[in-house]
């Protein structure tokens, strides 16, 4: 399980605004071993975590390359998934290191989307004459969608979402947990709205990212939830509170990673990572790393 909060402005007005703002947490088993983020790739190129898990080595839930190339992922949270499902991490991780453009791979995957449990998959190409964001859920619309900053894409559903979220939309704000995009749960309303806060403010990168990490380490709980409760039907009560927060704390479980990805005007990246040490919830490390895109 995990969440994502990203804000996309390709044409930002300001040269201190950002093309991309992005916060995210990864919601897994504590003892599942993982790589911190670093640079690997050919040409280390490509800078994410990586999933050590027997037979799922070399996936991972989030990460970006210097080329422009980002993919971010999240589980859909469903009872009883197939044990025998391929990994999903792959589908960040392959995307990472092909050529194909971000609609293109999400309409690849589209067709092989009943070979993975639920998930929910963001693809992104950051060029210097067009950014592009793209969604695909499995459990959802068979086709993925080109997400447009500032705009309603004609694929929400807006039977569902609220007036807030329209006007978050309307911003270019969009936020994605363990259900379909934009899919108001109340974790997602209440984390969007701090996220909204944040990112509307003009802060730079270590004020940006400082607010950021407060929002995704929220441990409030966002319960009941009817809808989160009915799509969890499987999951015990103890655990679907824990899930209603932002920030996660369960029995061996829950949020273990926080990540930071900002992107300036003229193409300068931000990333940092926040990720717990040893499957300890009070031992943290705090990587930062800067680059720019080849654009």
């Amino acid at each position: 399980m995990c969440i994502i909060f990203f804000k996309f402005d390709p044409r930002p007005a300001s040269k201190n605004a950002y093309r991309l703002i992005l916060a995210a947490n990864r919601d897994e088993f504590y003892n599942r071993p993982s790589k911190a983020a670093d640079f690997w790739g050919s040409s280390n190129e490509i800078l994410s975590g990586l999933d050590l898990e027997e037979g799922k080595e070399g996936g991972s839930w989030l990460g970006i390359s210097k080329r422009g190339k980002l993919a971010a992922l999240t589980n859909y949270l469903e009872g009883r998934p197939n044990p025998d499902a391929q990994g999903r991490g792959f589908l960040v991780s392959n995307y990472l290191t092909d050529n194909l453009d971000s609609f293109s791979y999400l309409r690849k995957v589209s067709s092989e989307g009943h070979l993975y449990n639920g998930f929910n998959l963001l693809t992104a190409d950051f060029k210097a004459n067009e950014d592009t964001v793209c969604y695909y859920g499995n459990k959802g619309s068979t086709e993925p969608i080109r997400l447009k900053p500032g705009l309603l894409s004609v694929c929400v559903r807006l039977s569902f979402v609220s007036h807030t979220h329209i006007r978050s939309l309307m911003q270019g704000i969009y936020g994605l947990s363990n259900s379909l995009l934009e899919t108001p749960w109340r974790k997602l309303q209440h984390g969007k709205q701090l996220f909204s806060n944040v990112v509307g403010r003009t802060l730079p990168p270590d004020g940006m990212v400082q607010e950021l990490l407060q929002i995704l380490n929220n441990e409030e709980l966002n319960n009941p939830d009817p809808a989160q409760e009915t799509q969890g039907q499987g999951y015990s009560k103890p655990m679907l509170h824990a899930l209603s927060a932002v920030c996660v704390r369960a029995t061996g479980y829950g949020t273990r990673t926080n990540t930071i990805i900002l992107i300036d005007a003229a193409g300068n990246v931000t990333f940092t990572e926040r990720t717990m040490i040893n499957s300890d919830i009070s031992r943290w490390s705090t990587n930062s790393f800067q680059f720019q895109l080849n654009e």
